[in-house]
């Protein structure tokens, strides 16, 4: 994360998201594959480091020795686009609210206190050993522990949406977002932008960035009005 500085002297938070430029690697039809959609990839990864189906898949993506690391496939119902085509953050307009999608930190196994934000136990007065502890989780009559109950267990790697961030500066030149505040997830952490809830138009096809987070990151570039994103 980063900030900046607005003309009135006032500091905004904002996120540096590297994204796209994306490409479209397929795009899948009702009538051969039960689901109109197009596959986005995004990202550079070298060819001899995956499968020879892949790369027959990806056969025409890239340049000679490197081809797109990560793909994606998305809903529309555009049907217009063919393999090949690019967004780029050039999709994105600076003041617009967009919603960010990621994958939160994960933080392995974690008591009540730090998973559910629990005020633990007395310290004294016979609390000894119990200052961290949940508590009774059993009801008295139904003799069982009712599903959901609050307890320690596995914390993060979640799926995550923040909406209505707001896009500070777009620097289509180095493929770069800025976003106001934080978002899910890890730096070098994948994320997907994108406006208009997400949901894909033929007139105004959000746009869906994948993203790779580096100082946290993000993908993108319109086809109309849409695109993915890393971060």
């Amino acid at each position: 994360m980063s900030q900046v500085f607005k003309e009135d002297g006032t500091v905004v938070p904002v996120t540096k998201i590297q994204t796209g430029p994306c490409v479209i690697t397929q795009v899948k039809t009702e009538k051969k594959d039960s689901v109109q959609s197009v596959q986005v990839g995004l990202g550079i990864q070298k060819k001899y480091r995956i499968t020879k189906a892949l790369l027959g898949h990806l056969q025409g993506i890239g340049d000679e020795t490197t081809t797109v690391r990560y793909l994606k496939d998305f809903k529309t119902d555009q049907i217009d686009l063919k393999k090949g085509d690019t967004f780029s953050v050039k999709n994105f307009t600076v003041g617009e609210k967009v919603q960010v999608v990621g994958t939160s930190k994960g933080k392995g196994f974690q008591g009540v206190v730090k998973r559910h934000g629990f005020h633990g136990g007395k310290k004294t007065h016979g609390g000894k050993d119990q200052e961290r502890m949940p508590g009774s989780i059993g009801a008295g009559g139904v003799q069982r522990v009712f599903k959901g109950m609050r307890m320690g267990g596995h914390m993060g790697l979640e799926r995550i949406t923040v909406k209505n961030l707001e896009v500070i500066e777009v620097h289509a030149e180095i493929n770069e977002m800025w976003i106001k505040g934080a978002v899910p997830g890890a730096r070098n952490g994948l994320l997907l932008i994108s406006t208009n809830e997400g949901n894909l138009e033929i007139e105004k096809m959000p746009e869906i960035a994948e993203v790779v987070v580096t100082a946290p990151v993000a993908e993108v570039e319109k086809v109309e009005e849409t695109v993915p994103v890393e971060a």
